[in-house]
């Protein structure tokens, strides 16, 4: 057993309790280990396999999985770290991202382990009666325990009686599924623990908790997520996926191998950086793509970045503009999503024009073919 805690310890932040984990483990069945995910967003990222990667050990360990999909909670919006209310999701969107989170969670989880549950299959059947049941458990004093409902309140932020419903609701999942463990990230301590209470109200065992930390983007800075552009989709192309890991600063890469890989941290430390990073690049491209595909990758980060050479295959743009300003052609082209990311890379020496960097933004004449570089590791050939 203890080699199997120390797996499960590996990169947590906490574990309420430790010993309780150690009660449930020497029972020697089977325990249900519970994830919910509210699928907000279209695509997964790196960060979103923290916790799944903690999921596969346990798999590994001869557990069973129960990965919710929070399609009745995403109405309403997780308010972790959140300073306002979100806006109430469709039901069409909550759906079709529901379908691609299904789709990238088993390339890591085995699928033979895996129960993969609604939570709209009980909540809705709660009907206002038992809803009224569940509120009743818990008072608006403990709920503005909590730190960003605290400073909401204190900075005179709106709060909805809705969000105060969401750790509860999160909470009953637990009961319906009988959760022995539920995992989250560190932001989301005080949902977990409201879980453990409303099992204790249900009449069950209170659930261990599991904390895990964020993971920052290729930033090193903030926690990865697509709205600061700073995430690794597992949808990305091989090309990108090694890109970009590649570019993550030397001190934020070693915890990128305690989170996302089993790898001897000792031994880790013993090769050069860049042959450190290169390697955890590989071995996770590898994990999404294959083999070849990252060996590829590889080669061809090598090739672009070391020898300063072009990459062989550069994708083609046609404007039908032949007079046309720089941030617009970056967007127009697909090399950045707005022109105040154009303008930024622009400002920050990030573009160049045929091998020679661009100092400022510029209208553009299009006499000829040129081959555009945004950033380190985008081109576009354009005509």
């Amino acid at each position: 057993m203890n080699n199997a805690l120390e797996r499960i310890k590996r990169g947590t932040v906490e574990i309420i309790s430790e010993q309780e984990l150690k009660q449930k483990l020497s029972r020697g069945k089977p325990l249900r280990i519970k994830l919910g995910v509210d699928p907000t967003a279209p695509d997964m990222h790196l960060g979103h396999t923290v916790l799944l990667n903690k999921l596969r050990t346990f798999q590994e360990l001869g557990h069973t999985i129960v990965f919710i999909i929070g399609d009745f909670t995403a109405r309403i919006g997780d308010p972790s770290g959140r300073s306002e209310t979100r806006p109430i999701m469709s039901e069409e969107a909550i759906l079709k991202n529901a379908k691609t989170y299904q789709e990238q969670v088993f390339k890591i989880l085995d699928v033979t382990k895996t129960e993969v549950v609604f939570n709209s299959h009980w909540l809705y059947p709660l009907g206002i009666q038992g809803l009224l049941q569940l509120a009743s458990k818990y008072t608006v004093a403990r709920m503005l325990e909590r730190d960003d409902f605290e400073k909401r309140f204190n900075n005179d932020n709106s709060i909805s009686l809705v969000e105060f419903l969401y750790p509860l609701l999160q909470a009953y999942d637990s009961v319906a599924v009988k959760a022995d463990v539920e995992l989250g990230g560190n932001d989301q301590k005080f949902n977990l623990l409201v879980g453990r209470e409303i099992q204790r109200d249900y009449g069950q065992e209170p659930q261990v908790v599991i904390t895990m930390p964020l993971l920052e983007g290729t930033d090193g800075v903030r926690k990865m997520s697509k709205s600061y552009g700073n995430y690794i989709a597992l949808n990305d192309t091989p090309t990108d996926m090694f890109g970009k890991l590649m570019s993550l600063p030397d001190t934020l890469m070693y915890k990128y191998y305690e989170l996302l890989t089993e790898r001897d941290l000792n031994q880790v430390k013993q090769l050069h950086p860049r042959e450190a990073k290169a390697q955890l690049a590989e071995e996770i491209t590898t994990r999404y793509h294959g083999a070849e595909a990252a060996r590829q990758a590889r080669a061809e980060f090598d090739r672009v970045f070391s020898q300063r050479t072009l990459p062989e295959e550069i994708e083609e743009y046609t404007s039908p503009k032949k007079e046309i300003d720089l941030a617009e052609l970056l967007v127009a082209s697909g090399l950045v999503p707005s022109k105040n990311e154009a303008r930024r890379l622009i400002e920050q020496g990030g573009v160049k024009i045929d091998g020679e960097k661009v100092a400022s933004n510029k209208q553009i004449s299009l006499t000829k073919e040129i081959i555009i570089q945004a950033g380190k590791r985008k081109f576009k050939k354009i005509a």
